[in-house]
C-alpha cells in the first residue's frame, strides 16, 4: 500500500507533496541545498547519502509515484522513524510529530503511524534527517544499501525500508525486490502450511486406519465370545429344563407330604392347647406365691432398714464419744495460713499427690453451687480478675474494689476466700481486708500463678477448693491437683449481681 497518507496543508509550500507521491516542487535541488544549508546531518561529511536530487535534471523533472510498500516493509520504515525522533532537535520536527515523540516507545509507532508515514512522503528534508539517523545505526547494512547493493543474507524488509529512507540509485528496485522476498516467504508459508495440515490429515487417517483394525479385532474377538456364551446359555437351558422336570416330580411328593404333616400338626396344636392351659394354671400358681414372697421381703427389708437406722445412730454416737476422748479443739489457722505464713522462706515445696476431685466446668452457676459445699475454700487470681472486669481503673482502685466485693461473698457465704496478687513486696497502704477475706502478694522472683498452686496443694483431700482464672496454665494446673477451676466471667457476674 502507499505510505502516504493525506498532507498537512499548514506545511510549508516547499514541502507539500501530493497523495500519490509526486513531489510539488519538481526540483528537488532546492531541498536538498537548504538541508545542506540548515542540516548538519546532511552535510557531505554525513553517512554519504545519494538523493533524488543528484539525478539529472531531466529525471527530477518527472517525478515519479511513490511505489506501493508491503505492508511489513511500512511498519518498519515507521518504527525506525519512531525510534529516532525523540533523538532529533525539537526545531528539526515538524510540528505534528512533536506530541508524537512524547509518546512512550511502545506508544509511539502504533498510535503516531498515520503521521509519520505521511511526513515522511511529504517532508523530503524530515526524511533526510530521519535517514542520517538510521543509516548511523543500521552500520555496515546502512553503507551498503546507500551504495545500491545489500547482503545477499540481510533481510529483505530491512534492506527496502533503508533504501525507501535513503533512496541512492535503484532504491525502488530494491523495495520490489523485497516485496518479491516478502511474498515469497509468504506463499512459503503457506505452501509449508499446506503441507503440515496434509501431513497431519494422512497421520490422523493412518490413526483411524490403525484404531478400525483395533476395533475389528475386538468386534471379532467380541462375536467369538458372544456365541461361545450363546453355546453355553443353550446347554444351560437343557439342563434347567431337565432340572424342572425333577422340581415338579419332589413338588408332587411334598405336596403329599404336606397333607400328613397338616394332621399331625392338627394333633400336636390340640397338644399344646391343653399344655396351655395347664401351664397357665401354674402361671397363677406362682403369681400366688410371689405375692406373698413381696410381701415377706418388705417386711425383712423394713427389719434392715430399722437396723441400718440403729447402727449409724450408734456410729454418730461413738463419734462424738471419740471427739470428747481425743479433746481436739477447734482451729484457729487454716492450711491457706501456714502457705501465706512460709511461702517466702520455703519457695521449692514438693507437691502433694492430687486428690480425686470434682472437674472443671464452664457454668456460671456452678461458683454458687461451689460455695455452698461445707467449708469451701476460694482462691482468686486478682489481677487475671481485675483486669478483665476493671481495666480502666488504677491499679490500688482494681485491689480495693476487688477486696471489697470478696468481703460481701464472704460475709454472705461464711466461705474462706484468699485473693492473690502479683508483687515483689507487699504493698503499703492498703485498706484492711475485709473479715474472712485474706490477702496475698506473690514474693520476688515468683509469680501469683505459681503461689495459686502451692495453696491448693496444702488443703487436705476432700477440701473443695476453687480457682478463680481465666488463665489456662493455671486452670489446668490447680485441676491435676483436684480444685475446681473457674473463669473469672463467673466472678464477676457474682459480683454484680451482690
Amino acid at each position: 500500500m502507499p505510505l502516504a497518507e493525506p498532507h498537512d496543508d499548514h506545511l510549508p509550500q516547499e514541502d507539500l507533496v501530493a497523495l500519490d507521491g509526486t513531489i510539488s516542487n519538481p526540483d528537488d535541488n532546492v531541498v536538498s541545498e537548504t538541508s545542506g544549508a540548515s542540516d548538519p546531518t546532511a552535510a557531505g561529511d554525513g553517512p554519504g547519502i545519494e538523493s533524488e536530487s543528484a539525478l539529472p535534471e531531466s529525471e527530477s523533472a518527472l517525478p515519479e509515484p511513490e511505489p506501493t510498500l508491503p505492508e511489513p516493509v511500512r511498519q518498519r520504515i515507521v518504527a525506525l522513524t519512531a525510534a529516532v525522533l525523540p533523538t532529533l532537535p525539537v526545531d528539526e520536527v515538524p510540528v505534528p510529530l512533536r506530541r508524537v515523540a512524547k509518546f512512550a516507545p511502545n506508544r509511539r509507532a502504533r498510535l503516531g503511524a498515520p503521521v509519520i508515514a505521511a511526513q515522511l512522503t511529504a517532508d523530503p528534508l524530515f526524511r533526510q534527517r530521519v535517514t542520517a539517523r538510521v543509516l548511523a545505526d543500521a552500520g555496515d547494512l546502512g553503507a551498503a544499501v546507500v551504495e545500491g547493493t545489500a547482503p545477499a543474507a540481510a533481510d529483505p524488509v530491512e534492506v527496502a525500508a533503508l533504501a525507501y529512507l535513503a533512496r541512492p540509485r535503484g532504491w525502488r528496485e530494491l523495495i520490489d525486490a523485497s516485496g518479491a522476498a516478502v511474498r515469497a516467504e509468504a506463499d512459503s508459508a503457506v505452501v509449508a502450511e499446506l503441507v503440515r495440515e496434509a501431513e497431519q490429515r494422512a497421520t490422523r487417517a493412518e490413526h483411524d486406519r490403525a484404531v478400525a483394525r483395533v476395533e475389528a479385532e475386538k468386534l471379532r474377538d467380541e462375536l467369538a465370545r458372544v456365541r461361545e456364551e450363546l453355546g453355553q446359555l443353550r446347554e444351560e437351558s437343557r439342563q434347567t429344563a431337565r432340572t424342572l422336570r425333577e422340581t415338579q416330580a419332589r413338588e408332587r411328593k411334598a405336596t403329599e407330604l404336606l397333607a400328613t404333616e397338616r394332621g399331625r400338626a392338627a394333633r400336636a396344636s390340640a397338644d399344646v392347647d391343653a399344655e396351655l392351659r395347664r401351664a397357665r394354671a401354674r402361671l397363677a400358681e406362682a403369681e400366688a406365691a410371689a405375692g406373698v414372697a413381696r410381701a415377706s421381703a418388705k417386711e425383712a427389708r423394713s427389719v434392715d432398714d430399722a437396723r441400718l437406722w440403729l447402727l449409724l445412730e450408734t456410729i454418730g454416737q461413738a463419734a462424738v464419744g471419740l471427739r470428747r476422748e481425743l479433746a481436739l479443739e477447734p482451729v484457729d489457722k487454716l492450711p491457706a495460713d501456714f502457705v501465706a505464713d512460709a511461702f517466702a522462706e520455703q519457695p521449692g515445696t514438693a507437691p502433694a499427690s492430687p486428690a480425686a476431685r470434682a472437674r472443671d466446668t464452664d457454668d456460671p452457676a456452678r461458683l454458687d453451687q461451689l460455695l455452698a459445699l461445707p467449708r469451701a475454700h476460694l482462691v482468686v487470681d486478682g489481677y487475671n480478675v481485675t483486669k478483665r472486669g476493671f481495666g480502666d481503673m488504677s491499679l490500688e482502685q482494681q485491689r480495693k474494689r476487688l477486696i471489697t466485693g470478696l468481703g460481701g461473698i464472704a460475709a454472705q457465704t461464711g466461705d474462706e476466700i484468699t485473693v492473690v496478687f502479683d508483687g515483689a513486696e507487699r504493698m503499703h497502704g492498703l485498706p484492711p481486708a475485709p473479715r474472712g477475706v485474706r490477702v496475698l502478694f506473690s514474693r520476688k522472683g515468683e509469680t501469683a500463678d505459681e503461689l495459686i498452686r502451692r495453696l491448693v496443694r496444702a488443703e487436705p483431700a476432700g477440701r473443695p477448693v476453687v480457682v478463680v482464672s481465666s488463665d489456662r496454665e493455671v486452670a489446668d494446673g490447680v485441676r491435676r491437683h483436684g480444685a475446681y477451676p473457674l473463669g473469672a466471667d463467673s466472678l464477676l457476674r457474682r459480683l454484680a449481681r451482690s
